[in-house]
């Protein structure tokens, strides 16, 4: 009977050159005051009435679940039309409750929003969560998901 050694049996690692590894980026984390500004960036990006800016906002690869379309929004074009309709209603928003939870340049900031909506006029409550991610070294929306609050 032949016995041969178990490392014997297993192909050899590439060298390390030949791996296509992404770069490691450094823990970036954010403070609760940049989160709470990343909120007041969106709203401001909401009041300039220009979709492309809200848009621009997301990551190339976020997912959108808005707060008044059924329609789940995955590529900029999608997000950038979802808002070109909102913003049709002037909205203004004010966070009622927030729970901010942090990772490894991950944020996730989730609780209630109220918006102010005109044409007609309209007050609207409702649950929210962003996923603020950094990649390549800027921090963009990667998830966002809104809610009507059940009445």
């Amino acid at each position: 009977m032949l016995v041969l050694p178990v490392l014997a049996m297993i192909p050899a690692a590439p060298p390390a050159q030949a791996l296509q590894l992404a770069p490691l980026q450094a823990c970036s984390p954010l403070s609760e005051q940049q989160v709470e500004g990343w909120f007041e960036r969106w709203n401001q990006a909401l009041a300039s009435g220009d979709p492309a800016q809200v848009a621009q906002l997301y990551d190339r690869h976020a997912l959108l679940l808005p707060t008044l379309s059924a329609e789940l929004r995955d590529t900029p074009e999608a997000i950038t039309d979802y808002f070109a309709t909102f913003l049709t209603r002037h909205p203004s928003g004010t966070v009622t409750h927030r729970q901010i939870e942090q990772g490894c340049n991950l944020v996730v900031d989730a609780g209630t929003y109220r918006f102010n909506l005109h044409e007609p006029e309209a007050r609207v409550e409702a649950r929210y969560t962003f996923v603020y991610g950094r990649r390549e070294g800027e921090w963009r929306i990667l998830h966002h998901h809104s809610s009507l609050v059940p009445s």
